[in-house]
């Protein structure tokens, strides 16, 4: 039986592993500077964006005892986009302080075509959606990841920019 669970603090770690399998996934399909993903990991990604961000959600998937899946949002002053790795948007263009960002989404391939990455997505626009001091919406996709590109732009997101030589797809609503 597929449930949905609430992560908070440090329960987080119980998607460390699924984080780790998106971060290789995301490696396998990249044909622009796949080597990047040798330093992403739960550690490196998901934790200090969990850390730095105003408001956080983390939905997991389970099936039984399992965690099979999750989506990862969050509300972040638009300042934590302009950082050492790379400036995401253009600050100017974001109307007000905060940003909401679908940050990671990984679903294992079993579960996929079955509606749980829809009933993700959902869940995850209604918190969003929720904070009405935040009007702009981002998605970052990795190069190659195709599936992901088209999920998004099917649920009405559009392809703004690409970041650092192509290496990452800007959608916004």
């Amino acid at each position: 039986m597929i449930t949905y669970e609430i992560l908070e603090g440090e329960h987080i770690k119980k998607i460390g592993h699924l984080c780790n399998a998106l971060m290789t996934y995301q490696k396998s399909v990249a044909h622009i500077a796949p080597e990047r993903f040798d330093t992403m990991s739960f550690e490196t990604r998901l934790v200090p964006s969990y850390n730095n961000a105003r408001e956080n959600q983390l939905i997991a998937v389970k099936e039984g005892d399992n965690y099979v899946g999750y989506v990862y949002s969050n509300i972040s002053h638009k300042s934590v986009y302009d950082n050492a790795f790379a400036t995401f948007f253009d600050m100017d263009s974001v109307s007000g302080d905060y940003v909401g960002c679908l940050s990671q989404f990984y679903l294992e391939d079993a579960y996929r075509g079955q509606g749980i990455g829809s009933e993700l997505y959902r869940m995850a626009r209604e918190w969003m959606d929720g904070f009405v001091d935040v009007k702009d919406l981002f998605i970052y996709v990795s190069n190659g990841n195709t599936p992901a590109l088209e999920f998004y732009k099917s649920k009405g997101f559009k392809v703004s920019h690409d970041i650092l030589d192509g290496f990452i797809t800007v959608l916004r609503k």
